[in-house]
């Protein structure tokens, strides 16, 4: 295995206008320097990758500064690099942003890297594609609760593996319709995950309208509440630009935009390809949550019957305990990052993240087959999760990337203990308000919940209460 070089000798000098000033320990930049892309290859494991990641864990802290480029003066917030036709009459606001000065002023409970309470919530539309709002009306945005990154590295590989078993299928359908000339319907599953199913003719389209919970191209984006985001890597830099006004040039730089300050503040390369994989090595390698068992004996009595009755209530056909892992290395770039993110194409070789390395992955539980069951209580698969009776889970008006506003990702229940207050938008108190509140396809599971014995909603409630975040 290939040795990584050495970390301290991955951060560059800041380029400045500023001089030498910029150079003293109370200089008010919070980028003092940038990795270099190209120096990052091979694999990564270890000390070298916990250094690696205590760099990316720098950058996410960060309180970035104007003179780091903060802010985005005609600049959107826009996944498309937009360009205003004037400039922002404030340069922080709660609506488009910028909203933030670091990563970890919304992802901090109940450490860096965690949720965030309701104060924090973001503001999304359909319109952030392209294009920016200036309302806070449901008509133009929805407002979202800021979710827990513990674990993210290990849900999109499982996301990657996913993908790869879908399109397999696609292929093999495929060619046996060509080769018989008559259509193949396949069912779509992966992981113990049914995705509804294809129908491959014998010209070599396919008919998708069986499609269930995934998109038309049958890549499972793990990411954001409407599962929308396919990698860490386009969440970071998609992120970077709306909360804090800070572009990555792998999205905002010449190669996409023909300029190196797309938001004309003058502050060219704000965010370099080599800081971005400093922030998805952070977040990739952050613990998965695990399930703590209490000192109380009552509580342990409790959660253990909670357990029990969570499957009973029929809770597992979506939040599944367990997903099954192939492997435990997390390739930066990823194979399905698309345009406006750094993408294998771009690099020489891909910089390998040895997560079986790191010791909290050493206790992740295998099955038979020797792989990694990662404890997510989730199935990275959309569904519909209101109704009319029951709308408080679909409370928006608005659709997000053509999926629809009562559709969302089934919450991965890991972590949920210190992850309050739940729901989309943050407003459920509680967990049994949240349970209570699911439509939809989780409607008989909901009234399942509402019929148990008193005794046993609040053994449940006591399990939920043990999956917890690790500090």
């Amino acid at each position: 295995m290939r040795r990584f070089i050495p970390t301290f000798a991955l951060f560059l000098s800041l380029a400045s206008s500023a001089g030498a000033q910029d150079d003293v320990p109370w200089s008010e930049h919070a980028v003092r320097g940038h990795i270099d892309q190209s120096r990052l290859h091979g694999t990564l494991s270890g000390e070298d990758l916990r250094a690696f990641a205590l760099q990316g864990r720098a950058l996410f802290d960060a309180r970035f500064t104007v003179n780091d480029g903060a802010g985005r003066p005609f600049a959107t917030m826009a996944i498309v690099p937009t360009e205003r036709k004037r400039p922002v009459e404030f340069p922080f606001q709660r609506l488009a942003g910028p909203d933030a000065n670091a990563c970890s002023s919304c992802h901090n409970e109940p450490v860096s890297g965690g949720a965030g309470g309701f104060v924090v919530n973001a503001f999304v539309t359909e319109g952030f594609e392209s294009a920016d709002f200036d309302s806070l009306d449901p008509q133009f945005s929805n407002e979202r609760g800021t979710v827990h990154l513990f674990g993210s590295g290990l849900i999109e590989l499982l996301a990657r593996e996913m993908s790869a078993d879908l399109a397999g299928i696609r292929a093999a359908a495929l060619r046996e319709a060509r080769a018989g000339g008559a259509p193949v319907t396949r069912p779509l599953s992966s992981k113990g995950v049914a995705f509804g199913s294809i129908t491959a003719l014998p010209d070599g389209s396919v008919d998708l309208t069986k499609l269930d919970g995934v998109d038309d191209d049958l890549v499972v984006r793990p990411f954001t509440q409407k599962g929308v985001m396919t990698s860490l890597r386009q969440f970071t830099d998609n992120a970077l630009n709306q909360h804090h006004g800070m572009q990555a040039d792998e999205r905002f730089g010449g190669r996409w935009t023909g300029t190196s300050d797309h938001d004309r503040d003058g502050k060219p390369d704000e965010i370099e390809e080599g800081d971005v994989s400093a922030l998805v090595a952070f977040q990739a390698t952050l613990p998965p949550p695990r399930q703590q068992v209490p000192d109380d004996t009552r509580w342990q009595a409790a959660a253990q019957r909670g357990e029990a009755v969570f499957a009973e209530a029929g809770c597992t056909g979506c939040h599944k305990p367990a997903l099954p892992l192939d492997s435990l290395a997390f390739q930066d770039p990823g194979p399905v990052d698309m345009a406006g993110t750094l993408r294998r194409g771009d690099v020489a070789e891909p910089l390998t993240l040895d997560l079986a390395s790191l010791d909290w992955a050493k206790s992740l539980p295998r099955d038979a087959k020797g792989r990694v069951l990662v404890p997510l209580f989730g199935d990275l698969k959309r569904h519909r999760i209101a109704d009319q009776r029951v709308a408080a889970l679909g409370n928006e008006t608005l659709a997000q990337r053509f999926v629809e506003r009562d559709v969302f990702m089934t919450a991965e229940l890991w972590g949920v203990a210190d992850t309050a207050p739940y729901g989309h938008r943050g407003d459920l108190t509680t967990l049994d308000e949240v349970i209570r509140a699911h439509g939809g396809d989780a409607a008989d599971s909901a009234k399942a919940y509402a019929a148990l014995p008193d005794d046993d909603r609040s053994a449940l409630i006591a399990w939920l209460k043990t999956l917890r975040i690790e500090p």
